[in-house]
């Protein structure tokens, strides 16, 4: 708290005795809470249980690091605390492998980067070597947009994706409904040969209890009418909800908050992020959680937890 500075003492005559004067600093009143005051930043990883009660013996987690430059000033810590089969990212902000920090190049892990200055770009680090790693939606409108890998496992196939955003005010709904037709068609190809784990920001909130104010954002992103059906239509691909699934009517289950107003510790937020898996794979899944306790990015962490 700053302190007033006490001021000079006066001089006095010769003639008149010194008496010493006593200044009392005046205590400054506190400054009030800014109302675009950020998030926390910090995790507390002591109180966080990162096992499930279930058996389980493969863990997949995804998160949109929101520039994996900023989150290595925040949070080095939580890949290594999750110790996951496969780790997944998104919106990792980074021109070239060279601005990689160092304490994301984890040992133990074969490393997929499709990265390029922007906003875009996904990972996947794997302990076990995939099959077969493609990149992008070849032969489409969306071929350099550095927004999905596809990784082939010998049960799954597994996708890293960031979804394209409409945008504010929607300036790119359009093309935002057009990746929906494309991203479709390659799931589809791949679910016929086997099942299929898509693992990413689908930059949707499909229904009303998936986010805090769905009256007034009726006409935002991330919740318009057209993106929402288009997600629905995914779904009847043959695709699950691993959430939903076994979290039917829970609320308040968010996975990002702006940083402005404290949405975060206040939990008004957003479930934009999604394991999404073929239907006849979901014998495997054993459950989805959300790490909302882990700190660093707008996003936190989900994670698949499966018996293979």
């Amino acid at each position: 708290m700053a302190k007033t500075r006490a001021k000079p003492k006066e001089e006095t005559p010769k003639t008149t005795p010194k008496v010493k004067k006593q200044i009392t600093k005046k205590k400054q009143p506190s400054k009030p809470e800014s109302k675009s005051l950020l998030n926390k930043v910090s995790t507390d990883y002591v109180n966080i249980q990162f096992g499930i009660d279930e058996a389980f013996n493969h863990k997949i987690v995804t998160w949109n690091v929101a520039g994996l430059r900023a989150l290595s000033e925040k949070n080095n810590d939580y890949f290594i605390h999750e110790d996951a089969d496969i780790i997944c990212m998104n919106e990792l902000k980074c021109g070239s492998e060279d601005d990689i920090p160092e304490s994301y190049k984890l040992t133990g892990y074969h490393a997929y980067w499709n990265i390029k200055k922007g906003s875009s770009g996904v990972a996947i680090l794997s302990k076990v070597k995939p099959l077969d790693v493609t990149f992008d939606l070849p032969g489409t409108e969306f071929e350099d947009e550095k927004r999905l890998i596809t990784a082939e496992y010998k049960n799954f196939f597994l996708i890293s994706v960031y979804v394209v955003n409409a945008g504010r005010g929607l300036k790119t709904l359009d093309r935002r409904l057009r990746w929906n037709e494309v991203f479709d068609d390659h799931v589809k190809k791949l679910d016929k040969k086997k099942p299929v784990i898509i693992a990413g920001d689908m930059n949707v909130s499909h229904q009303e209890i998936d986010l805090a104010n769905p009256k007034t954002n009726k006409k935002s992103a991330g919740f318009t009418q057209e993106e929402r059906d288009g997600f629905t239509e995914l779904l009847s691909l043959g695709f699950v909800d691993t959430f939903r699934h076994f979290n039917p009517e829970e609320e308040g289950a968010y996975t990002y908050w702006t940083y402005m107003n404290k949405c975060r510790d206040r939990n008004v937020g957003w479930r934009l992020d999604y394991f999404l898996v073929s239907q006849r794979f979901l014998k495997h899944v054993k459950a989805n959680v959300i790490r909302s306790a882990i700190k660093g990015s707008d996003h936190c962490p989900i994670v698949l937890f499966m018996e293979l």
